[in-house]
């Protein structure tokens, strides 16, 4: 059977609580594994720990007990640097607020992860020959951006800045990407174009896909859904 891509095992996440009231507990003992590939949303009422989940996928935070691994490595146990290579090799993000540098075009905002660039082992000899400069090139044609490269995020839509931070997302050929309410800050059409366009990239690019939303369209472009209460994560009935 294969390694999953991204493998939670009891996942406990705790908060402490002021003048030494009881600890706040995030998520419970959460387990899931994703194969490489796979789509997946995780859905849930605000404030339930999507979030938070989704960071600890990203190595952004660190879980209270239980493991994280990523490729058959356990990730919640690496050194601060180890962790900025893994983030930056093999993971992509992406976030409500699209993060770009206002000063800086749409060029420059897609190669910005590849300045950051850690050593590594080889991508092999796909990778060599789709330098990051032909990525960024065909991934923007791909989202509709080919003619924007010299225009800054002050002079884009919501939905063309978020497509910006999809492909500086995807620039550095990551294994897993993350999505935190991508289509929050849009408006129903541009989240409905962003949402086919995340679905559509994962089958293309071969990367697997974790979106947590409360956009129920977007949730349903993936091909598993689970759902995040009391920090519990389950499945959702079928209708």
């Amino acid at each position: 059977m294969a390694t999953p891509l991204l493998k939670l095992v009891r996942v406990t996440k705790k908060y402490a609580a002021a003048e030494g009231g009881a600890p706040l507990t995030v998520l419970c003992e959460v387990s899931l594994e994703i194969a490489s590939g796979a789509s997946v949303a995780i859905v849930g009422p605000s404030g339930c720990g999507k979030s938070t989940l989704l960071n600890l996928m990203g190595t952004l935070d660190q879980p209270s007990s239980g493991e994280v691994w990523l490729n058959g490595r356990e990730v919640s146990r690496l050194s601060d640097r180890e962790l900025a290579a893994v983030r930056n090799r093999q993971l992509g993000f992406v976030f409500q607020s699209h993060h770009l540098l206002p000063h800086c075009s749409v060029w420059e905002n897609v190669m910005t992860p590849t300045l950051a660039e850690v050593p590594g082992p080889s991508r092999g000899a796909e990778a060599e020959s789709d330098t990051a400069e032909a990525r960024a090139q065909r991934l923007l044609k791909r989202v509709g951006l080919g003619e924007r490269l010299d225009h800054r995020p002050g002079q884009l839509s919501g939905g063309e800045r978020q497509r910006v931070a999809v492909v500086r997302a995807l620039i550095n050929r990551p294994q897993l990407l993350l999505a935190d309410e991508p289509t929050g800050a849009l408006d129903q059409a541009s989240a409905q174009e962003l949402a086919r366009l995340l679905a559509e990239l994962n089958r293309e690019e071969g990367v697997t896909l974790v979106v947590v939303t409360h956009a129920l369209d977007l949730a349903a472009q993936m091909e598993q859904r689970f759902e995040l209460r009391e920090g519990r994560l389950q499945e959702p009935p079928t209708a």
